[in-house]
């Protein structure tokens, strides 16, 4: 069996101990350029994952991250971004890592050998659900096992790896090939593979959000702002797009509770009611929404006075 590009050794590798510290910094940090350049490469099949997930989401199902090692970290930092960037509800996104998640600072290494345990941890999922699994070889027996359990059960499974020919894509349904160089530490994929498959995973999730309507000239219109600096945040968003001075933004906010899409629209007039509706019948598609309130009117109100009249 050929060896995977993940274990090779890289021909810049040689001498790398003995060259000095700046010298040495710089093949690193090529070896980082040159992983990410290859995400490129792998761009149709991102986009095509970004739709499934988009689907599944919208129809009402969960979206689960499965891997082992360095590739479930990039996993679940992805993961663990998605309730409060995008307003997912968190109770929808699931981790699955092998030997379970790390406590403190040591992570289990022997559970990525247990397909078993990955095909068991699949049953959590049901049809509707999707899930990306990554793992760098392509070839991790947990990640195999979990992948293969639940495309059977009617499951979306995306798959991300850095080797060709990868087993993983054998169990997905969408492909995502990330043919990363040979580590300069070889075999050490939390480097040049992980920062190519965290890549990809922020473009996914990424391009998933602005399908479902939570992105709006590149602001993050359904984000839970539970700190200062996120609810200064979504002050400046509604100010911004109701062109409206920051007072009436906050005013519109504390009517809607936080909730940037409704407050926007209640920034432009919109009463609470006309919000939620318009909100529903777009899908949570502000800038539809906004677009629909505008063409067709309604009961304008002044977001600081609470005050309407018919236009």
């Amino acid at each position: 069996m050929p060896t995977a590009t993940t274990e090779m050794h890289h021909d810049q590798a040689r001498g790398l101990d003995a060259l000095p510290a700046g010298e040495a910094l710089v093949r690193l940090w090529r070896g980082q350029c040159a992983a990410a350049a290859t995400v490129e490469t792998a761009l149709p099949g991102i986009e095509a994952a970004s739709q499934r997930i988009a689907t599944a989401l919208k129809a009402g199902g969960r979206l689960a991250y499965v891997g082992a090692g360095s590739s479930a970290l990039m996993a679940m930092a992805d993961a663990l971004e998605l309730p409060g960037t995008y307003g997912i509800d968190p109770d929808r996104i699931l981790m699955f890592m092998a030997g379970g998640l790390p406590a403190g600072t040591r992570m289990e290494g022997a559970g990525e050998d247990d397909e078993d345990a990955g095909t068991r941890a699949a049953d959590a999922l049901r049809p509707g659900d999707a899930a990306i699994a990554v793992t760098a070889s392509g070839s991790t027996p947990y990640v195999i096992g979990f992948a293969r359990r639940a495309r059977a059960a009617g499951v979306t499974v995306i798959g991300i790896a850095n080797n060709a020919g990868a087993a993983l894509f054998g169990c997905s349904d969408v492909a995502v090939c990330l043919p990363t160089p040979p580590e300069l530490v070889a075999g050490s994929t939390r480097m040049g593979a992980g920062t190519a498959q965290k890549i990809a995973l922020n473009l996914l999730s990424t391009l998933a959000a602005i399908r479902l309507g939570h992105v709006l000239d590149g602001m993050m219109v359904n984000l839970v702002a539970d700190n200062d600096k996120l609810r200064a945040r979504a002050r400046g968003i509604v100010a911004a797009l109701a062109g409206v001075p920051a007072s009436a933004a906050e005013a519109a906010l504390a009517t809607h509770r936080g909730a940037v899409k409704p407050a926007v629209l209640g920034a432009l007039g919109a009463t609470a009611g006309e919000a939620e509706r318009l909100l529903a019948a777009t899908e949570g598609n502000l800038r539809a929404a906004i677009a629909r309130f505008t063409t067709t009117g309604g009961e304008r109100r002044d977001p600081t006075t609470n005050q309407g009249s018919k236009t």
